[in-house]
């Protein structure tokens, strides 16, 4: 892998960490570990794409994707019991884990781009259109829709990339 991408995903990695540090807010917060804990899974996720490790990295996507899954039942359990102010940090972690796992799989359709793997590519891009369809994630369906109609332009009909 080039430097450029590598550059990239390090820059990344720091602008996620400035949100999930935005979001911990302050040592009081009882949804700080959780924030910490998607922080780490990000940061693993970026290492293991930055060595070539894809099949780590994929998990730890999944990580953050089950965590925003229990998020969720977290949320609904509670906004039935104390109303919809009652689940404000947990909603925002819920939808942060999200957006987090969405532009992680758009990162891996780049990565399978840079290393001119085209299938793999649209298979990432087409999980976000698939997975991310809450009305707040149209700009990863989009970002991912759109990436998918740029790989029409570098792989001819028969499958290779171009030089």
């Amino acid at each position: 892998m080039t430097t450029p991408p590598n550059l990239r995903i390090a820059s990344r990695i720091s602008t996620l960490a400035l949100l999930f540090t935005a979001l911990s807010g302050c040592a009081h917060d009882p949804y700080e570990p959780q924030a910490a804990i998607i922080k780490d899974h990000v940061k693993a996720f970026y290492s293991y794409l930055q060595t070539d490790q894809v099949q780590a990295a994929v998990h730890e996507n999944h990580r953050i994707e089950a965590m925003a899954d229990e998020m969720a039942e977290t949320v609904k359990k509670q906004a039935r019991l104390h109303g919809i102010s009652g689940v404000k940090h947990e909603f925002s972690l819920m939808n942060t884990a999200r957006e987090t796992a969405a532009q992680n799989w758009i990162a891996l359709g780049r990565y399978f781009t840079i290393t001119q793997q085209p299938e793999k590519a649209r298979v990432s891009y087409q999980r976000v259109v698939d997975t991310y369809t809450d009305p707040a994630e149209i700009r990863y369906r989009e970002q991912a829709s759109r990436a998918i109609e740029d790989l029409q332009i570098m792989t001819p009909a028969s499958g290779r990339t171009m030089p």
